[in-house]
């Protein structure tokens, strides 16, 4: 028996969005906002969710969301059961709903969207594959929950060093530029942008190469070699390697969505 089990998950990004879910069960439901911000209300209270929040409601509890009138929002939410009782997660042993400003929100954010990816084309092995990337990244959001809060000030300099890299990704990107950006060493930059986001900085720059080279392959007319030096990788072999590695498939698929050459 697998130790989660996925029922459903889903894109939103309506301005009229509405939920109503009585206890049903026992599935979670995990609420990552991407843009703007949503409401649910949970065991009576309140709880208005951001862009880099995440909302986990535990299975034993009734709940409704909706969107904020007049605004956009956008997130990725996934519903699943625990089927080992005895799962050593703390975020899962939650009487309360769990509300987190992630540290780690991109790597969150890639890792849902490969769920989504692998769950919608039904590839080959997918429930395994989505399963065991929940698994890891409910892992990763345990981890930063059982470090407890990140200060206000550490998510600011994170934040500078994320828009740094998001500008300058295609080039090479070190510790000690990183270290310019935030005022401080080049080895303080580095284990901060571990500690708060669980990625090495080498890490969060693939990230965002993949990010845009999924936007490349299927939108533009490039060839994959073409994109791949664009994108700062010089051997063609290595950015597929790292492709697959993140993406969980291979270029030449996404390529099969670009739109016909008028």
């Amino acid at each position: 028996m697998h130790m989660l089990e996925i029922v459903d998950i889903q894109e939103h990004d309506k301005v009229d969005w509405y939920e109503k879910e009585p206890c049903r069960g026992q599935i979670y439901c995990l609420s990552l906002v991407t843009y703007g911000k949503c409401v649910y209300w949970v065991n009576e209270q309140k709880q208005i969710i951001e862009k880099g929040e995440m909302l986990l409601i535990p299975a034993h509890l009734a709940y409704y969301g909706k969107s904020i009138p007049t605004m956009m929002h956008t997130k990725l939410v996934i519903y699943f059961r625990v089927q080992q009782a005895d799962l050593e997660l703390s975020i899962l042993h939650q009487a309360e709903p769990l509300r987190l400003k992630l540290g780690c929100y991109d790597l969150i954010h890639e890792k849902l969207k490969v769920i989504i990816l692998q769950w919608t084309e039904h590839t080959p092995y997918y429930e395994l594959m989505t399963q065991t990337l929940l698994m890891q990244l409910l892992i990763e959001v345990s981890r930063e929950y059982d470090q407890k809060l990140i200060s206000a000030d550490k998510h600011q300099l994170v934040d500078m060093m994320k828009h740094y890299i998001q500008r300058n990704y295609n080039h090479r990107i070190t510790k000690e530029q990183l270290g310019e950006v935030i005022e401080r060493t080049p080895n303080y930059a580095a284990n901060l942008f571990k500690s708060v986001t669980n990625q090495t900085i080498s890490d969060y720059v693939h990230h965002q190469r993949m990010k845009r080279a999924v936007y490349m392959l299927t939108e533009s007319q490039l060839t994959i070699a073409e994109i791949s030096e664009f994108l700062g990788y010089r051997d063609l072999s290595y950015f597929y390697r790292v492709f697959k590695r993140m993406m969980g498939t291979v270029p030449s698929e996404l390529m099969q969505d670009r739109p016909p050459i008028l």
